[in-house]
């Protein structure tokens, strides 16, 4: 098993399709021969449960899967490589929640808060983490109020990550690109 010497924060960014899981999933067996796969999906529908299951099925046996759609630092990959895919879907869970839970607007600075503090408690590890995310800001400004809140709490969480990070990827077309 591949131990950690030292804790590393990699962030894989870009489009959609652009490549990134296979990115890092790709990094993650170069540095492990059983790395983590932690997904942070919340299935919404079928269409949504079979790209879950085309990912599955794309790891092999040496994978150890763990599904956490919130709470990442309850799970111990102390000295793992540990995939995390992705923040996108694990902000959405964070900023969908109180709306759900309150029927309110959800609170942007709530959210992003809670997911800094979480990113803290789960990255104290000593571990190698490899986050995925989604550039969703680089397109048009949506006329959904809603989408607003959402993309820019993406923006901002994706910018604490990558100030954390040891390293960041930009995905294009398949193409790795060294940001940082």
């Amino acid at each position: 098993m591949y131990l950690c010497r030292m804790k590393k924060i990699i962030l894989i960014t870009g489009g959609q399709r652009s490549g990134k899981s296979v990115q890092a999933e790709t990094m993650a067996l170069q540095m492990s021969d059983h790395p983590v796969y932690l997904a942070t999906a919340h299935i919404w529908d079928e269409e949504f449960r079979q790209r879950v299951v085309k990912h599955q099925e794309r790891r092999g046996s040496q994978w150890t899967n763990i599904e956490e759609e919130k709470w990442l630092s309850k799970h111990d990959v102390s000295g793992r490589v540990v995939v995390i895919d992705c923040i996108t879907l694990w902000c959405t869970n964070f900023f969908f929640d109180r709306m759900a839970n309150e029927w309110e607007q959800p609170s942007v600075e709530e959210a992003l808060a809670n997911l800094q503090a979480e990113f803290d408690r789960f990255t104290q590890q000593d571990a190698t983490f490899i986050f995925v995310t989604n550039e969703i800001g680089s397109g048009g400004v949506s006329d959904n109020a809603i989408q607003r809140k959402f993309t820019d709490l993406e923006g901002w969480m994706n910018q604490y990550v990558a100030q954390h990070a040891d390293e960041v990827i930009l995905m294009v077309s398949g193409i790795a690109v060294k940001i940082k």
